[in-house]
């Protein structure tokens, strides 16, 4: 434990060293006076003036903005903007008025009318604005514009003008002419410069209007750089860079006596029409704070406390490793690593929302992100912690291991063992089999109980009837019909037909071919009164009929030998329906066979456990069976598997509460994790993608990016921590081929739509129908392409991928391409289902083909011999093997 405790501490001092490491801090000039001008809105557009509000307001911004300026701008003269120029006064600030200018002339006179009355009953107000970027809106042509900038000058006795883009003036000499001084609107951020380059841009811009206007008076009339929002091409909001960029800019702008203002003063939450950046462009927030320091060097002046959300939020997710049974030193090192990279991310979703304006709508978004992203972690941390428990962890200490006898087990240790053989319309040779297989095994006290439900006819019953009897007196033969509860109905039945000294009842699918030895190896772990079930993996014996039966088979293999081999060590096996021993006594206590669910083999098997009872496990495959004939019976057999999965957490839900039942605390964290990582990924993946769907319109085409650093990059950190699950269990826990393994993984991925419509049915129901899994080859392949919504789905995120890729080629804004790979990685799964269908249906499906495709490509480059006819045997024609055959 003091190994656990120093490695969790030496964690915790990295990363507040990575943190310390990473500190942005950098030097710029010195700024202690007052600011000339600074751009100021006191209400959004369309305002109505509160002669009993309106007034405080302005007062208490005036009021602080008298300590960091001289003077200010406003762009327009109505609509509560009138009030500015007279409380100005009161703090002895300047205006600049402004009129705003649009294609309403009507409004645009009486705008006019008010500037001018404000220009003549304020003494402080400096100079009159006319229209702010009319032209280059083109709300105005120049010819009308220059008309009201001589109508204004001749009713006011302070400089005219009007605002627009550097590149307006430069372009439109005429309007130079016409005003008493130019205003020029250089914002490098709008022109795709950096923010290391914005200072630069703008001295070289007034430099050329200074060039091309000789004589004329020139302000920089709007310069700034935002502190939050999207990049634009090269351009890159932030707080450090709007900080170090006006300081420079200040710094040069003094040196040169270049009159300048600065845009703005305060954030404007409401201007998100001007994409992500709009409201984030003032020296101060919207609580009136100042964004950054205009002296020492440029720091996050709360880089601190983010520093220590992150390390609370590390270490408190770190303590849980303290409670695991003798953790290895690289294994706590591994999940405290992951811990504190948690807490980081924690730290940044504070940032982001303490650092950015939310409207109703950006909120509930950025609100449902972030409750979809939660359990989304935590399935990432749960995998990396059986990745952690695998790779750095104690070897598995509670596994039944062929071979190594089992302690304490008296001598001629014999419990007489029932096994139940469910069936239904199974093909008779199949079940033989099993049947044949059983006689053989080597254990001298048992039974055999064969229960054929709800199969009327014959063909499908009378031979194993006939059968049975030729085995012997072991094989005991029942024909239900009309069996009400699925499988369980008939297990019921099985039981009150069971010998009454039974003490152990076996549970064996129709399919399955069991060794000899199953019970002699397994039945002696029950002489501990303890134990409850013992629980046999399954495995299958026609991996090799296809390409897509061979990927099955190796994508169930992998929840066999990693996921239940790790429940094991806390005694937490989830019980599967075949190859399973329990307790009667165990049985009994847990109330049998239940049809309240489709899957009563897992339901009886946590009653068991919530009992109290212990539970083993074996890796060693005792059986082999049948895998489903069709990717159909695959994607319907995790259906009901995830369906029943569901019907279960609502049904002992209640019973993971402390003091309602005798589970441990692992055992309630084994099982709820269990839950959150299938049920919950799967779903969570279908829920996201086709929200991210939705989403991809508003990005594309209303400037709205996802922020990357909280939601779209955890999502793709999400996928490369499953993808390096899936890849490092099955290559330290699952013996089979790489290729085998990719092709697990493709299938593994390919029943997320499949399980999440599962989860949504059962939410909203409380039954639907046992659908027994085909197999045997009784079952027929459906006409119907068995991946048709999961085809649509993939194809309508690639699409919103090359839309979002069109759409942002100018802006090239990065949110937007990592936006577009999130939707990428999230079409995997159902182009994964699409791959398995078409495989199916094709050739390539077969192995016959390749080693055929082998052979073949072996002759044409030389490296096997063409088979020729032996020489002097000629080769029958069509007609004379018709002739032959006649």
């Amino acid at each position: 434990m003091r190994v656990v405790a120093a490695v969790l501490l030496l964690v915790s001092v990295l990363h507040a060293g990575l943190w310390g490491v990473l500190r942005d801090k950098e030097p710029a000039p010195d700024f202690n006076g007052l600011l000339p001008s600074l751009s100021y809105t006191p209400f959004e557009p369309g305002h109505v003036v509160d002669n009993n509000v309106d007034p405080d307001k302005i007062r208490a911004d005036m009021k602080k903005l008298s300590t960091i300026t001289r003077a200010i701008r406003s762009y327009g003269a109505s609509e509560g903007n009138e009030l500015v120029p007279p409380i100005a006064a009161e703090f002895g600030l300047k205006v600049t008025v402004g009129a705003w200018i649009n294609k309403d002339e009507e409004r645009n006179g009486r705008e006019i009318k008010a500037a001018i009355e404000l220009a003549r009953k304020n003494s402080n107000v400096i100079g009159v604005v006319v229209g702010n970027e009319a032209i280059f809106t083109a709300d105005q042509k120049v010819e009308d514009l220059i008309d009201k900038i001589k109508k204004v000058k001749s009713a006011v006795r302070v400089p005219v003008t009007t605002g627009e883009i550097w590149n307006i003036w430069r372009d439109n000499p005429d309007l130079a002419s016409s005003v008493d001084f130019i205003a020029a609107h250089v914002l490098p951020y709008w022109e795709n410069f950096r923010s290391d380059q914005a200072v630069d841009q703008a001295v070289d811009r007034y430099n050329l209007l200074r060039k091309l206007f000789s004589g004329k008076r020139i302000m920089i009339a709007e310069f700034g750089w935002p502190s939050a929002g999207y990049n634009l091409r090269n351009a890159d909001p932030g707080p450090f860079q709007q900080a170090l960029t006006l300081r420079n800019f200040v710094s040069r702008a003094n040196a040169m006596d270049m009159d300048y203002n600065i845009v703005e003063a305060i954030d404007q939450p409401w201007k998100y029409f001007e994409g992500g950046v709009g409201p984030y462009w003032g020296i101060l927030n919207a609580s009136r704070e100042p964004k950054f320091a205009w002296t020492g060097p440029v720091q996050n002046p709360d880089y601190w406390k983010l520093m220590t959300i992150a390390l609370l939020v590390g270490i408190l997710l770190s303590l849980p490793i303290l409670r695991l049974e003798q953790p290895t030193a690289r294994q706590a090192f591994l999940l405290s690593a992951t811990a504190n990279g948690v807490g980081a991310w924690a730290a940044t979703v504070f940032a982001f929302w303490n650092g950015h304006y939310f409207l109703f709508g950006s909120a509930f978004a950025l609100t449902l992100g972030m409750i979809l992203l939660v359990p989304l972690v935590l399935i990432a941390m749960a995998r990396i912690d059986e990745i952690a428990a695998v790779a750095f962890g104690r070897p598995p200490q509670r596994l039944l291991a062929k071979g190594k006898p089992i302690e304490n087990v008296p001598e001629n240790y014999y419990p007489k063992v029932s096994i139940h053989i469910p069936a239904y319309f199974e093909p008779v040779e199949m079940l033989k089999q099993t049947l044949d297989a059983l006689s053989r095994l080597d254990y001298p006290n048992y039974e055999c109980v064969v229960i054929i439900n709800n199969t009327p006819d014959p063909a499908f019953w009378q031979p194993i009837q006939d059968h049975c009897r030729a085995l012997g007196e072991r094989f005991k033969f029942i024909n239900a019909e009309k069996v009400q509860g699925f499988k369980a109905g008939a297990l019921r039945i099985a039981m009150d037909r069971t010998a009454v000294d039974a003490e152990i009842i076996g549970i064996l699918d129709a399919d399955y071919v069991v060794e000899p030895d199953w019970l002699k190896d397994l039945v002696p772990a029950f002489a501990d009164p303890r134990v409850g079930l013992v629980q046999a993996p399954q495995e299958h014996r026609d991996g090799d009929l296809s390409i897509m039966h061979y990927i099955m088979n190796g994508e169930y293999a992998g929840f066999f030998d990693i996921g239940m081999v790790q429940r094991n060590e806390l005694n937490a096996v989830i019980v599967h329906g075949t190859m399973c021993l329990i307790r009667r006594a165990a049985m009994d206590m847990a109330g049998g066979w239940s049809s309240d669910t489709i899957c009563e083999d897992s339901d009886l098997g946590l009653a068991i456990q919530e009992l109290g009872w212990t539970t083993h496990y074996t890796r060693y495959r005792y059986g082999q069976g049948l895998l489903p004939d069709t990717y159909e019976a695959f994607k319907k057999q995790r259906h009901r598997w995830a369906y029943g999965g569901l019907q279960i957490v609502k049904k002992h839900w209640r019973q993971f509460l402390p003091g309602r039942s005798r589970l441990t605390p692992d055992q309630k964290r084994e099982y709820g994790l269990g839950w959150l990582n299938w049920l919950g990924a799967e779903s969570l993946g279908v829920v996201v993608a086709l929200l991210n769907l939705v989403w991809v319109p508003i990005v594309a085409f209303a400037d709205i990016a996802i922020p990357d650093k909280i939601l779209t990059l955890p999502i793709i950190g999400a996928f490369i921590v499953s993808l390096a699950h899936f890849l490092s269990m099955y290559r330290a826990r699952v013996a089979i081929k790489p290729g085998q393994m990719l092709g697990a993984m493709i299938a593994a991925m390919s029943v997320q739509w499949t399980v999440s419509r599962a989860v949504a049915q059962g939410l909203i129901t409380e039954h639907i129908a046992f659908a027994r899994t085909s197999k045997g080859g009784l079952s027929r392949m459906s006409i119907e392409f068995q991946a048709f919504w999961e085809a649509v789905i993939g194809a309508l995120l690639l699409i919103g991928c090359g839309v979002l890729i069109a759409s942002n080629s100018f802006r090239q804004i990065t949110e937007i391409y990592i936006f577009a790979g999130v939707l990428v990685l999230q079409s995997l799964p159902f182009l994964a289902a699409v791959a398995i269908a078409i495989l199916e249906l094709s050739r390539i499906n077969s192995f016959q083909f390749w080693r055929d495709s082998a052979i073949r490509t072996a002759e044409l480059i030389g490296l096997r011999p063409v088979a020729l006819p032996a020489p002097g045997n000629a080769q029958p024609v069509p007609s004379e093997v018709r002739q032959e055959a006649n």
